[in-house]
């Protein structure tokens, strides 16, 4: 029986349990464990009348590794399917490596005290999982995920070298609060508020927050401003990718949300750092989390699409040649299936995939991966066949 445990129970996990339980020929098992078991046990209620597939739940603290030890043993899952806080991204590595099990995550490690995410603390794993004999899959999301499998397959069958990368994520959607953010707030705000990075001939340029600002049309949702933010993908296509000379990020983002957040800057309640209130040490952006409306919660109010992709510019038999891939996704489309809005959809989707790939033995190797150094064809189709089906351009605008 192939099994899969699935570490955390938050928006995006919620969509790659459904998509486990669509799949029941490859998920005959999945184990749903986190931190908050009673949520667990509610997803199993909606979800197994109607699912070949055998679905347990445990609680779990993911910050500890005995625990998490103690929990692989006693289910013996194929693999680990890592969609808790990235903080705990070594804990779980930890318990893999004790255990000997495949480990599948969405987003790179970041420490707790500190907005600073990149890729050095997992890829230190390497040698030990190479010895282990088992995998471990990093960033199968969509940024990063989605887009390191169209950057490999962009670069197997378009180009013979790629050059230049923008990553576009683009957010039509609309879901009415003057505020909120559409996934973990923590994270979000984290990513936003830090400095914008990019890559260029082979070295980090750090803009200031928002400082670099481009307009695109986008198809299926129109006009957006749209920012260049540091993304953690770009440290690893830079170094995956033949042929890098440029990569950037950019995000849309509206001018209410944009203006919510500097004033909530200028007040201090996006810091990490603790303060002292009536008595005891809290952290002012774990404080605005607890206020801000849930992610998970955002889905039956949201409307409108995102348009997530890649324009690479590059050679092919000595010429110029530009491509853009790109996935539309629709956020009412998305709650009528699973229930969640699409920014959920597009990451628990992949991820879902990703295990898939391990479990199923198309991606076999031992080590730390990133998810462009695996063969990206049979990704590719199941996205198309999974719920995000991608589009192409072979004359796309490009992003001066």
């Amino acid at each position: 029986m192939k099994k899969c445990m699935i570490i955390g129970c938050g928006g995006v996990a919620s969509v790659a349990i459904h998509k486990c339980c669509q799949n029941s020929e490859v998920f005959e098992g999945i184990m749903i464990a986190s931190r908050t078991k009673s949520k667990c046990d509610a997803l199993k209620e909606k979800l197994q009348p109607n699912t070949k597939t055998i679905i347990e739940t445990a609680q779990v603290d993911a910050d500890n590794v005995d625990e998490l030890i103690a929990l692989i043993e006693s289910y013996k899952p194929d693999v680990v399917l890592n969609l808790a806080l990235p903080y705990q991204d070594l804990t779980i590595m930890d318990a893999c490596l004790a255990t000997k099990t495949h480990y599948v995550d969405t987003a790179n490690y970041e420490p707790l005290d500190t907005a600073k995410f990149e890729y050095k603390w997992q890829w230190a794993y390497r040698e030990r999982f190479e010895k282990a004999g088992i995998t471990a899959l990093l960033g199968s999301g969509f940024d990063p995920g989605v887009t390191g499998v169209f950057s490999a397959y962009a670069l197997k069958h378009e180009f013979d070298e790629i050059n230049y990368i923008d990553i576009l994520d683009c957010n039509g959607g609309d879901h009415g609060y003057p505020f909120a953010t559409n996934f973990n707030p923590e994270i979000n705000i984290r990513e936003v508020s830090a400095k914008g990075s990019y890559i260029e001939n082979g070295k980090w340029v750090e803009t200031e927050p928002m400082e670099i600002k481009r307009v695109y049309n986008f198809k299926g949702v129109g006009e957006k401003d749209m920012y260049l933010l540091h993304h953690e993908e770009l440290e690893s296509l830079a170094l995956n990718i033949k042929g890098i000379k440029r990569i950037r990020f950019f995000m849309t983002f509206g001018q209410s949300y944009l203006t919510h957040l500097k004033c909530l800057e200028n007040v201090g309640m996006t810091s990490i750092e603790p303060i002292m209130y009536e008595g005891r040490e809290i952290v002012p952006l774990q404080f605005l989390k607890a206020v801000l409306p849930d992610p998970a919660s955002l889905g039956p109010r949201t409307v409108g699409k995102t348009n997530i992709g890649c324009i690479f510019q590059g050679k092919k038999d000595g010429k110029d040649k530009t491509y853009y891939l790109y996935n539309i996704c629709d956020h009412q489309e998305c709650y009528k299936e699973v229930g969640s809005q699409a920014i959920s959809y597009t990451t628990g989707v992949p991820a879902m995939i990703g295990a898939m790939m391990i479990m199923t033995g198309q991606w076999n190797k031992a080590g730390v991966y990133n998810i462009e150094e695996f063969d990206p064809d049979p990704f590719m189709d199941a996205l198309n066949k999974w719920g995000l089906p991608w589009e192409e351009d072979r004359n796309p605008v490009l992003v001066d």
